[in-house]
C-alpha cells in the first residue's frame, strides 16, 4: 500500500472492507499497494486519546515564531543552534541529530525560503511494493471500489474550495508537498489558525523524525494556472493568501511509533494538526479570517453504511497529474482494514495520486452542513482508490491539544 502523503508521491488508501475473506484481502492488498514515504504528524497521541505535543509558541499575526528558552537550551544540548539552523544547518539530516520526539519540534521561519519555484519543484518519490508489507489479519474489508475519475475544481479555488491548500516541507529526500484543510479552532471561534493534514506530512514515522520548514499555502495557484504558466508566476500569484509557517504540530503517537513508508502500518492513525503563523504580518488577522472559512471536524462520523458520499480534495502530484491544480473525488465509502486491532478506515474510488495526501475528506451530516471526517492517507500503486482514517478519540486528543495550547494566545 502506498501512503498518499506529501508531495513525495503521495497516494491515498481506501477504507473499504466488507465481505472479502481476510486471507484473500491480505494477498490482494499486499500485491496492489505501496505506501509513499511522505511526512507524517507533528505531535503524538496515545491510545488513550492523550497526545504529546511539540512546543513552540508564536507571536500571532506578526509573522514571527518564538522558540521558548527551555526548548532552545534543550536543542543546544543536542548541538542545534537556531541561528545556524536558519542559516542552512537544517539541511543536515544526520540520523542521530534528526529530531524525533514530540517536544523536539522546531520550525523557525526562514523568510522567502518557499519561493514560487521551490514550491513548484516539490515532488513525491514512490516506494516499491513489498508483499510482506501488509498484516496477515486484515479483518473484514469491503470489495475494492470502482475507480472514480478525479474532477478538476473550477478556479478560483478560493471561491469553490476556500479551506483547501498545500503543505510544503523538507525531508532527507528533498522538497516535498502534501494537501491540507483549514479547520475550526474551538478556542478561537471564527479566528482559527489550525490546519488538518496527514501525519506522514509532518513526521517520518517509526524510522525518522520531524520534517522541516513546514509551511501551509491556502488556495495554492488560486487562478488554476497550468504548470507552464506557473514557471513564470510570482510568489504572490502562487500564494495569494500568503505563506503560513507551522509554529506547532501534533500527530498521533501511533503514527510516530508505527508509521512506515510501505504496507499501511500506522495508517489508521495517519493524521496531524498544525498551528500556523504568517510569514509576513497580517495585521493580526487569523488564517480563518484571511481565507474566510474553516471546516468543523466530526470525531463521531457515522459508520460506513450510513454515509451516502464523501468528497476528497487535494493537489495530486504524481502522473498523470502535475501538482499545479486542485481536484476532487466524490464516492460512497467502503471499509478497509489494514490491521484487525486498528480502527477500520474509509475507502473511496478515486484516481488522485501522490501529493493529494493529507487532503480533507468531507461529509454532509444530517443537519445539512459539511464537516471534515478524514484525510487522504494511502492508496494503491496503480491508483484507483484512496483510504483515510476514521476519526475518533485519539484524533480528537490531537486536535484538542493544539487548540488548548494556543487558547490564551
Amino acid at each position: 500500500m502506498r501512503s498518499i502523503r506529501p508531495s513525495f508521491t503521495a497516494r491515498r488508501g481506501r477504507g473499504a472492507r466488507r465481505g472479502t475473506s481476510p486471507a484473500l484481502a491480505a494477498v490482494a492488498l499486499a500485491s496492489a499497494l505501496a505506501l509513499t514515504a511522505t511526512a507524517c504528524g507533528s505531535s503524538d497521541t496515545k491510545a488513550d486519546g492523550k497526545s504529546t505535543a511539540s512546543a513552540t509558541s508564536s507571536d500571532t499575526g506578526d509573522g514571527k515564531i518564538k522558540i521558548p528558552d527551555d526548548i532552545k537550551d534543550k536543542l543546544k544540548e543536542r548541538g542545534i543552534d537556531i541561528d545556524k539552523w536558519k542559516g542552512g544547518a537544517w539541511k543536515n539530516w544526520n540520523k542521530d541529530d534528526w529530531l524525533r520526539e514530540a517536544d523536539d519540534y522546531i520550525n523557525p521561519i526562514i523568510q522567502g525560503l518557499w519561493s514560487s519555484g521551490r514550491m513548484r519543484d516539490a515532488n513525491d518519490p514512490d516506494t516499491g511494493v513489498d508483499t510482506n508489507d501488509i498484516s496477515g489479519d486484515q479483518g473484514v474489508t469491503d470489495p475494492t471500489p470502482a475507480a472514480v475519475d478525479a474532477k478538476a475544481v473550477t478556479p478560483t479555488y478560493h471561491a469553490n474550495a476556500a479551506t483547501a491548500g498545500k503543505v510544503f516541507f523538507d525531508s532527507p529526500e528533498g522538497t516535498m508537498v502534501c494537501s491540507a484543510t483549514v479547520v475550526e479552532d474551538p478556542a478561537h471561534p471564527g479566528k482559527s489558525n489550525m490546519v488538518w493534514t496527514a501525519g506522514h506530512c509532518v513526521h517520518a514515522g517509526k524510522k525518522g523524525g520531524w520534517y522541516r520548514n513546514i509551511a501551509f499555502v491556502p488556495s495554492y495557484n488560486n487562478a488554476g494556472r497550468s504548470a507552464a504558466q506557473l514557471e513564470t508566476a510570482t510568489r504572490e500569484q502562487v500564494a495569494p493568501y500568503g505563506v503560513w509557517w507551522a509554529d506547532w504540530a501534533r500527530t498521533s503517537q501511533q503514527w510516530i511509533d508505527q508509521g512506515g513508508e510501505t504496507g499501511g502500518q500506522g495508517s489508521s492513525y495517519d493524521y496531524a494538526v498544525i498551528h500556523v503563523t504568517p510569514e509576513k504580518g497580517t495585521g493580526g488577522k487569523s488564517l480563518e479570517e484571511t481565507v474566510g472559512s474553516a471546516l468543523p471536524v466530526n470525531f463521531n462520523a457515522p459508520a460506513v453504511p450510513k454515509v451516502s458520499s464523501i468528497t476528497a480534495t487535494g493537489y495530486p502530484e504524481a502522473k498523470p497529474y502535475d501538482g499545479s491544480t486542485l481536484y476532487q473525488c466524490t464516492d460512497k465509502p467502503g471499509r478497509l482494514s489494514i490491521n484487525a486491532s486498528d480502527p477500520t478506515m474509509y475507502r473511496i474510488g478515486c484516481t488522485m495520486t501522490g501529493g493529494s495526501s493529507g487532503g480533507g475528506w468531507v461529509e454532509t451530516g444530517s443537519d445539512g452542513k459539511p464537516s471534515l471526517v478524514s484525510n487522504t492517507s494511502i492508496g494503491p500503486v496503480t491508483s484507483g482508490w484512496l483510504a483515510g482514517p476514521r476519526l475518533g478519540d485519539v484524533a480528537k486528543g490531537v486536535y484538542d491539544s493544539v487548540s488548548k495550547k494556543f487558547a490564551d494566545q
